[in-house]
């Protein structure tokens, strides 16, 4: 997975002006799209998309001071239509117009080449088992929120405190499979993982295909397959949110998985009175890399 990432920043070189198919390069290393976009914001920090633009707009950045040629040249050749549109992008990345960086020689934001590099770190084992799961449901009340990497979700917690406690018990009595208990779930990820795009959190329980759910619930068909789950302990929600990090950083170069769509799952096996540390399963849809 490093080796493909890394030719995938290669790639990005080599094409700052065009589409990149990032699906025909997955296919070529034996990996998927989803699974290298995935993979790819999880370690860069950012989205491939974001990269892309970021790098297009340092390369772009040196025509731009040198000034041989104008500025309508230089849009077309980074692909855009117009001086407007390349402005916008340009203005974006580096906080002023491209007119005034060749007036003044700056402000520039450089955004240096990565590089991804697989570092010693996996000196804490991974509490980690892998389960083939039938064909599953999750039912419970779904609502679309923006995706927040760190801390509390507020969306989410307004969601949740919303319901009534004994709709929650009732949650509780109608789940009758793996995961066990009341669970998070995110679903509708965008690949990229870039932060304040909308996924479908769902708050429910998971329950077999054959299983009659009351129709006021919302539900989610979860097909047959492989799931990596990943136990964690300590301060919630920093302990998952750590753990789910590694899941990329540790655990998927190492291990010969890659990520298939489908709903990430966290089940909370325990937690203090008031949440302040849990104990959870982070549940993620896996396949053979």
């Amino acid at each position: 997975m490093i080796s493909a990432l890394n030719r995938l920043v290669d790639l990005v070189e080599g094409h700052l002006a065009e589409e990149l198919d990032v699906n025909g390069l997955a296919g070529g290393l034996g990996t998927t799209e989803y699974h290298l976009r995935r993979m790819f914001s999880s370690l860069a920090g950012m989205p491939l998309s974001e990269y892309m633009r970021r790098r297009r707009m340092t390369v772009a950045a040196a025509d731009v001071v040198r000034g041989e040629d104008d500025l309508l040249s230089i849009a077309v050749r980074y692909g855009y239509g117009s001086t407007e549109a390349f402005g916008r992008a340009f203005r974006a990345v580096h906080g002023a117009g491209p007119r005034d960086v060749r007036r003044d020689g700056g402000p520039l934001r450089t955004q240096p080449r990565l590089r991804i590099r697989l570092t010693v770190e996996g000196s804490t084992p991974m509490d980690t088992r892998l389960i083939d799961r039938p064909a599953f449901r999750l039912v419970g009340h779904a609502a679309r929120v923006p995706l927040i990497h760190q801390g509390i979700n507020p969306h989410i917690r307004q969601h949740v405190t919303a319901l009534p406690q004994e709709e929650h018990l009732r949650l509780k009595a109608l789940g009758d499979t793996e995961p066990a208990g009341l669970l998070a779930v995110s679903d509708d990820l965008d690949p990229d993982g870039t932060e304040g795009s909308e996924l479908t959190y769902l708050h429910g329980v998971a329950v077999s295909r054959d299983t009659r759910a009351p129709e006021d619930l919302d539900a989610i068909e979860v097909p047959a397959g492989m799931w990596a789950v990943f136990r964690t302990d300590g301060p919630h929600p920093q302990a998952l949110q750590t753990t789910w990090a590694a899941t990329a950083t540790e655990w998927f170069p190492s291990n010969p998985w890659r990520l298939r769509p489908g709903p990430s799952i966290v089940a909370v096996l325990d937690r203090a009175a008031d949440f302040s540390t849990a104990t959870c399963e982070l549940w993620l849809p896996v396949e053979p890399a």
